[in-house]
């Protein structure tokens, strides 16, 4: 395992091989520095305590841990203690090689074959830190035999305050379903209608959002900062997630997830596949999520 810092003006970025993970990305506004995203405990925290993850060769679950395409029936194997679904991947659960890197650029690769999942891919991950903004691009080699659908995103951990608020244009949501998989599609209740900046409801959330605009803002005002997130249009579709105490008794409602993804959690049995992208053997594909703080 490796950890890596990167700097540039008054950002700061800590990443690790260990799940290709963001450990933490702070803004120093001269009295301190301000979380953008939330820290994690300790340079060795797994996925789930860190900042963020990568989610390659896709994101969230599939039903039944099986789906069929092109005339052959595909199985997946969980891959954590807790959860009876394979979940987002493996990148997240693995150690990535560290390759280029500046003082304000690193590179990192996987390379996955066999295990809980019938896919066998090559990811790479880049970070480039400016004055300005933080810039990550995931990308995914199909390096199987046959054609699969593949899809990228990412699962950033977000602080939250008493008074920090999102907006996240999108069209439509899907409701959860037992097992935390999607139900169906719904009109978006109206509190977690985020088309104009809102608090995050005081109650699980764990949902999909379709056709999502590729921009959101969070806003912290006591600390007088905001975060624009903007993505490439590949991820048209991103996913809220608010802990509570029944799933996490230690959960102090201090962070929420806004994840981008390029297709819908569980695409795979969907017959449009919910915009998964079928690669054939070789072929690759790649996108971007941009972070830009500044005062509010």
């Amino acid at each position: 395992m490796s950890v890596i810092n990167l700097a540039a003006g008054s950002l700061s970025l800590r990443i690790s091989t260990k799940g290709g993970l963001v450990l933490g990305f702070w803004r120093d506004v001269g009295i301190g520095k301000v979380p953008l995203l939330r820290p994690s405990q300790s340079d060795n925290a797994d996925a789930l305590g860190s900042s963020c993850y990568p989610l390659v060769p896709f994101g969230n679950r599939v039903k039944d841990n099986r789906f069929q395409f092109d005339g052959v029936d595909y199985q997946f194997t969980p891959n954590t203690r807790w959860d009876r679904h394979y979940l987002h991947g493996e990148g997240w659960q693995s150690e990535w090689a560290l390759g280029r890197r500046t003082p304000q650029l690193a590179e990192m690769t996987f390379t996955h074959r066999g295990g809980a999942t019938p896919y066998e891919y090559r990811a790479h991950q880049q970070f480039t830190l400016n004055e300005e903004e933080l810039t990550v691009t995931l990308a995914v080699e199909n390096r199987g035999e046959r054609a699969m659908p593949f899809g990228l995103g990412w699962h950033p951990y977000f602080p939250m305050t008493a008074r920090t608020a999102l907006q996240a244009p999108a069209r439509r949501y899907w409701t959860e379903a037992e097992g935390w998989l999607p139900g169906e599609r719904a009109e978006i209740p109206s509190d977690l209608d985020f088309t104009s900046p809102a608090p995050l409801p005081n109650r699980w959330v764990n949902n999909g959002f379709e056709d999502w605009s590729g921009e959101a803002l969070i806003t912290w005002p006591e600390w007088h900062t905001a975060l624009h997130l903007t993505a490439d249009a590949i991820f048209k579709h991103a996913f809220i997630f608010v802990s509570d105490a029944v799933f996490d008794p230690n959960f102090k409602r201090d962070y929420f997830c806004f994840e981008p993804m390029s297709h819908l959690a569980n695409g795979h049995n969907l017959s449009d596949l919910g915009d998964l992208k079928v690669l054939q053997p070789g072929e690759s594909f790649s996108g971007s999520m941009r972070l830009r703080p500044s005062n509010i």
